[in-house]
């Protein structure tokens, strides 16, 4: 698949220019900064991964030089929120890649579509490693780092819950997904599974053209266009 369309400067200069007043909209920069990361690979942990520390490195770098003297833990819990709104749409989209299987007759035991239901539940995790790893090269930046891993470990996050939510429901259809009467639908779906992560980048594709068109194709932070 493609290489994920993230431009990291764009990024750094957000929080380095943002100021008390604009500071709202980096919570959306960094979502959809980490959509874009996303954007063409398939969503597997490794990838999700990849995404969050680019992105985390960005936002370090953006905010140590934040020329309005702006907090910086609350910078970076803007950062924090943003991403966390962004593994909440890809949770989304593999419930919707999940329920696709599940209407096809597939077998959840299948060992990709379970793998797909085990990795739901390491989403928090990974975003969680990915801040633990940021603080940890983040030199001036690495107790506001800190505070944001405190704050995740005490209180969860959104697509943390939404994750074990969409792993629980698909779970408890494990013994009752085999449909005897769709056996040709089922071998099609099973077929499909091996492409399971890629059918779920396909759905948040779709579901990020949805959110910029609702949006006006307002200008972001996240220009596909630049190439690193």
């Amino acid at each position: 698949m493609a290489k994920p369309a993230f431009d990291a400067d764009a990024l750094i200069s957000m929080f380095e220019n943002a100021s008390a007043r604009g500071s709202a909209k980096l919570r959306e920069g960094v979502e959809q900064a980490t959509l874009a990361a996303l954007q063409g690979r398939e969503l597997t942990l490794k990838n999700i991964r990849g995404a969050l520390e680019g992105v985390t490195q960005a936002v370090s770098q953006g905010a140590a030089k934040n020329v309005a003297g702006i907090d910086a833990a609350s910078l970076l819990d803007k950062a924090v929120m943003g991403m966390d709104d962004a593994l909440l749409k890809a949770v989304q989209a593999n419930r919707a890649a999940l329920q696709q299987f599940v209407d096809r007759g597939a077998d959840l035991r299948e060992k990709h579509l379970k793998k797909a239901l085990d990795d739901l539940d390491k989403f928090e995790d990974t975003l969680i490693g990915a801040v633990k790893k940021a603080g940890a090269g983040a030199g001036p930046l690495a107790a506001p780092w800190q505070q944001m891993l405190e704050k995740m470990q005490a209180g969860g996050t959104l697509s943390g819950a939404s994750a074990a939510t969409t792993a629980e429901q698909f779970a408890s259809q494990i013994q009752d997904s085999l449909r005897g009467s769709r056996a040709a639908g089922l071998r099609a779906a099973q077929a499909l599974a091996e492409s399971y992560a890629a059918m779920a980048s396909g759905v948040l594709v779709g579901m990020m053209d949805a959110l910029q068109q609702s949006r006006g194709d307002a200008p972001s932070a996240t220009p596909a266009a630049k190439k690193r």
